[in-house]
């Protein structure tokens, strides 16, 4: 397993060991120890499973005060991955990373609770897994409008198919202060 930093601390790109041989391949997608010894320690409580086609846009979402931990990969598909820090006392507040993940590259991506997520369908169909640290609360979940201007985010779609809680999203500076996180002492 190699782990690869982003510019958001926390964040990181997760590139399992894979395995192949004449009848396919092998990789382990999450193990406690392994993910320990690479300062990625949150238990996880949910498995998710989020099946889309081409154009799909979902999120930024997270939670407060019921942060999630997000480890997130690709089945089939691919995709293009966003994390915002929105913790308002950070230093890279409002910033974010990305990558794109794929059945193919076999790529995961460890997003820290703290930071909004949300991602976009770039193939005909993606089946994407995600392993979250609590379990979805919706009466705690925030959502960021997806192409929110001061964020940066070089989105590969121009109109998404999105839902209505996504295409109603406020900016993030219009978010009420206290439905943002803070850093963890």
């Amino acid at each position: 397993m190699k782990i690869v930093a982003t510019k958001l601390p926390g964040v990181v790109v997760i590139e399992p060991a894979v395995f192949p041989d004449a009848r396919g391949s092998f990789r382990t997608t999450f193990r406690t120890d392994a993910f320990e010894s690479a300062g990625v320690e949150h238990r996880f409580v949910q498995d998710n499973v989020s099946e889309s086609c081409r154009g799909v846009l979902r999120g930024l979402h997270f939670q407060h005060p019921q942060g999630q931990a997000k480890l997130v990969y690709v089945l089939h598909g691919e995709i293009f991955d966003v994390a915002v820090d929105v913790r308002v006392d950070s230093p890279t507040f409002g910033r974010a990373a990305w990558t794109t993940l794929s059945g193919e590259n076999r790529l995961q991506v460890f997003i820290p609770p703290g930071f909004a997520h949300g991602f976009v369908v770039t193939s005909d169909h993606a089946l994407v897994a995600y392993k979250c640290s609590t379990l979805y609360a919706p009466a705690f979940e925030q959502v960021i409008h997806w192409n929110d201007p001061s964020l940066e985010i070089p989105w590969p779609v121009s109109e998404p198919l999105l839902a209505p809680r996504d295409a109603d999203a406020p900016l993030l500076a219009h978010l009420p202060r206290e439905l943002l996180p803070r850093m963890i002492p």
